[in-house]
C-alpha cells in the first residue's frame, strides 16, 4: 500500500473504515506479507515499526541514481517584499527557472481567487448562510462558493450589511496566484491545477501530458500536485502560506503539514537537475521547518511521539468518536448527553470526555457535535464499545445522523 499515511484511505462518510487497517487485517488473516510504503509514514505506523510490531525497511536513495533530495530554505515573509502573497525572492527564482527552460511549482492549499470577500466599511465577511464557514470568491465566474456544502451566489455589487460598494478580497487562492504570475511573467506558460480546473473529463490527463512535454513553465496547484507525480523538468517548488496548520486545534495538524510539505518538496529535482524548495513562512525557526530543511523525519517523528505520549494522544491512547448531526440543536445535544450518561454508567475504565461542537459546528443547515471516548488499550476500548452499543441503539435518534468512528482522524 503506497502512501500509507494518506488520510484519504479513511472513509469519512457512510460506513466508516480505514482501508489501510483493513488491508493489514486481511494480510494477517491470510498469512501474507503487507508492505506499507511512505516517505512520511503515519506516526501510528512509525511507532509500530519502532516498537518492533512492524519491520522497518528503508530506501536510502531516489529512483534515479543521479537524483538528489532537494535543498529546502525558508523565507521570512515579515522581512521581505511581498506581491499579493508571493515574495520577491521566490519570483526572482521562478524567473531564473523560466530562463533555463525548467519548471516551477507554486503550492497553495486553497483553490478559488480569495478565501473571503470583506467590506472595508463595516467588516462584513462572505459567510455561508448554511454553514459556519466562509464562502470563497471565484473571480472568473463572479461567484461566491461554499466549499463545504456547495451553496453559491453571484458576487454582490455592494455590501449586504451597509451598502458600501468597496468589497475587497482577503487572502490568496490558486486563481489569484495565477493572476499575479501572469502579470509578472506575461510570456510564461502557466497551468493551474485544482478541483475547479480539472472538473472536465480527461482534463487532468491532458494537463499531465503538457507537463511531461515541457509545455508548461509554472504550475500553480493544490494538494492534487503534492504526491505521486514525476515531472523531470520540475526543479523549483514554492510553498505559500503553510503556517495556519502550525497552531491548529487538531493534534494531528503538524503531522499532516510535515507530510504534505515533504511530499510536495519531493516533486523537485527528481531527475538529473538539482531541486530547490522555498517555503514562505512567518516562523522560519519553527522546529517543523528545521526538520524539513535537514530531511530529518526521524527526529521530527520522535519529538511528535514524545509530545503525544505526554498528552495521552494516539498511538499511546485508543479513541472512538460518537458524532451526531441534525437540524435541531437541542435534539443533537440531548442524544449525545444521554449517550455520555450511558457510557459513564457502564464504569468500564475508559475516559469519557464531554460533549462538544464539531470543528465546523454547522454545515448544510445541520448542527454537528461529538463525544470522544478513549482507552489505554485497544482491548479495553473494544470491550467498552460492545457494552455501549446496545445503549446507543436504544436512544431515540430518528431525526439525527449518528456515526461511531473508531480511530477518528478528523475532529
Amino acid at each position: 500500500m503506497d502512501e500509507e499515511h494518506d488520510g484519504s484511505f479513511k472513509q469519512q462518510d457512510g460506513l466508516r473504515y480505514s482501508a489501510r487497517d483493513v488491508a493489514i487485517f486481511r494480510a494477517s488473516q491470510r498469512g501474507v506479507p503487507i508492505v506499507l510504503g511512505s516517505a512520511t509514514p503515519s506516526l501510528e505506523s512509525y511507532h509500530n515499526a519502532q516498537s518492533g510490531r512492524y519491520r522497518m525497511l528503508r530506501l536510502t536513495g531516489r529512483a534515479l541514481a543521479e537524483a538528489r533530495l532537494p535543498s529546502v530554505r525558508c523565507i521570512n515573509i515579515n522581512q521581505t517584499v511581498m506581491h499579493h502573497g508571493i515574495s520577491e525572492n521566490l519570483l526572482r527564482e521562478i524567473g531564473e527557472r523560466i530562463a533555463r527552460r525548467e519548471q516551477s511549482l507554486l503550492f497553495i492549499n486553497r483553490r478559488g481567487y480569495a478565501p473571503v470577500l470583506m467590506c472595508t466599511s463595516c467588516g462584513w465577511l462572505s459567510d455561508c448562510k448554511h454553514c459556519a464557514g466562509k464562502m470563497v470568491l471565484h473571480l472568473k465566474d463572479r461567484r461566491l462558493r461554499c466549499h463545504h456544502c456547495g451553496y453559491q451566489i453571484r458576487v454582490p455589487s455592494a455590501c449586504p450589511g451597509c451598502g458600501n460598494a468597496d468589497l475587497q478580497p482577503v487572502g490568496s487562492g490558486t486563481q489569484r496566484i495565477e493572476e499575479v504570475l501572469q502579470e509578472r511573467f506575461p510570456e510564461a506558460r502557466i497551468l493551474r491545477v485544482d478541483r475547479d480546473s480539472t472538473r472536465n473529463k480527461r482534463a487532468w490527463q491532458t494537463m499531465r501530458e503538457q507537463i511531461h512535454a515541457n509545455e508548461v513553465d509554472i504550475l500553480v496547484g493544490t494538494q492534487m500536485l503534492a504526491k505521486g507525480h514525476d515531472f523531470p523538468a520540475l526543479t523549483l517548488v514554492g510553498v505559500l502560506n503553510p503556517d495556519s496548520a502550525l497552531y491548529s486545534s487538531d493534534f494531528r495538524a503538524p503531522e499532516k503539514l510535515f507530510a504534505q510539505l515533504a511530499q510536495v518538496a519531493g516533486r523537485a529535482g527528481r531527475a538529473d537537475k538539482p531541486g530547490e524548495v522555498i517555503i514562505q513562512t512567518a516562523f522560519p525557526d519553527h522546529p517543523l521547518y528545521h526538520a524539513l530543511q535537514t530531511h530529518d523525519f526521524d527526529g521530527w517523528a520522535a519529538s511528535q511521539l514524545a509530545e503525544r505520549q505526554m498528552a495521552g494522544f494516539p498511538p499511546f491512547m485508543f479513541q472512538a468518536m460518537l458524532r451526531a448531526e441534525g437540524r435541531e440543536e437541542n435534539e443533537v445535544y440531548r442524544y449525545l448527553n444521554d449517550a455520555r450518561k450511558a457510557a459513564v454508567a457502564l464504569q468500564h475504565g475508559v475516559e469519557v470526555l464531554g460533549v462538544v461542537p464539531a470543528s465546523m459546528p454547522r454545515r448544510a443547515n445541520h448542527i454537528r457535535a461529538q463525544l470522544l471516548v478513549q482507552a489505554a488499550t485497544r482491548k479495553a476500548l473494544q470491550q467498552f464499545l460492545r457494552a455501549w452499543q446496545p445503549a446507543l441503539d436504544a436512544l431515540p435518534a430518528q431525526k439525527l445522523r449518528c456515526a461511531l468512528d473508531i480511530d477518528p482522524l478528523e475532529f
